[in-house]
């Protein structure tokens, strides 16, 4: 391959972002999720409890999960300045949290269809050990909530730097904590109450809720894989301040190129052009998170 040596980059084109904290994060709750799962199966063999066995196997998807997780980030790390990629490794990011997303929606489809197979074919439950164990996946559930917990998870937040990853990890553990804090309610209710219906009932709640989450992840990431462009509104106003400056828009292309960077390519008619960087001030007034443009002036 020809080399690009006598290309003066006039700037980096890795747009990923620091993910070093958060892929530490993602490790140690990979390791707690992996061992609950081992506990849960090797409880739910031991007891003959399918609750169990089928809550084990479910943190199982959820360890997978977070192995696409490390390997996203393992990835955009070792290419973050291969030239081979044009605008570097930031959507493996989104591509990890996608995939992951589509893992959830497996989960959820196997949870209701187990938990309808239950309602028509009640099993007997072994009680006590399920709660004892259930307890245990709850607490390590929420020590891994708090360790993926940021302040950007709150709804009152800029979405707009979202780390798909570990916003696809931290779905992923609430999933568990909702489900094993459902999963408790139902095996006390089942045993104290009689009402052995309600586990496979809360199974289905469960099952809706999680599928509810990674629609909206699914939706998040892959605006990003397929550069969905900026909101009408927004290309209206952008087109008003070029016309100001007596010029006109030929053609214009925004997306994202990495969850907090965008890009734009830019054709513009004026008798009386501006000079490119006049241009880009008046792009990064409506597009702050603009990090690479290209502009036509004719």
């Amino acid at each position: 391959m020809k080399s690009d040596n006598s290309i003066q980059w006039v700037h980096s084109h890795d747009f990923g972002i620091d993910s070093e904290l958060d892929e530490k994060k993602i490790k140690i709750v990979f390791w707690l999720t992996t061992v609950i799962m081992v506990l849960e199966i090797g409880a739910g063999t031991w007891s003959g409890s399918m609750a169990l066995l089928a809550d084990g196997w479910h943190m199982g998807t959820h360890s997978a999960a977070f192995l696409i997780a490390i390997f996203a980030y393992a990835y955009a790390k070792k290419h973050a300045n291969n030239k081979d990629f044009s605008f570097g490794t930031g959507k493996v990011n989104s591509l990890g949290g996608f995939a992951s997303a589509i893992a959830l929606v497996i989960v959820a489809l196997m949870m209701i269809i187990e938990s309808v197979q239950r309602l028509l074919e009640p099993q007997s439950i072994h009680f006590n050990e399920a709660i004892v164990v259930a307890i245990i996946g709850l607490i390590v559930n929420f020590a891994s909530v708090y360790i993926l917990h940021d302040d950007h998870h709150h709804g009152g937040h800029d979405h707009s730097h979202h780390d798909h990853n570990i916003k696809a990890a931290y779905f992923h553990v609430l999933a568990d904590t909702l489900t094993s804090v459902l999963a408790i309610l139902a095996l006390l209710l089942g045993k104290y109450y009689g009402l052995t219906w309600m586990d496979p009932l809360m199974g289905i709640v469960g099952a809706l809720v999680i599928s509810k989450w990674s629609y909206g992840l699914i939706k998040e990431s892959s605006e990003i894989l397929l550069d969905k462009s900026i909101d009408i509104s927004t290309l209206g106003k952008i087109s008003d301040a070029i016309n100001e400056n007596n010029a006109i828009i030929n053609d214009i292309h925004v997306w994202k190129i990495a969850s907090s960077h965008q890009a734009a390519i830019l054709a513009i008619s004026s008798n009386e052009p501006l000079n490119p960087e006049q241009y880009k001030i008046i792009l990064k007034k409506f597009l702050p998170n603009l990090s690479h443009i290209s502009i036509e002036i004719n």
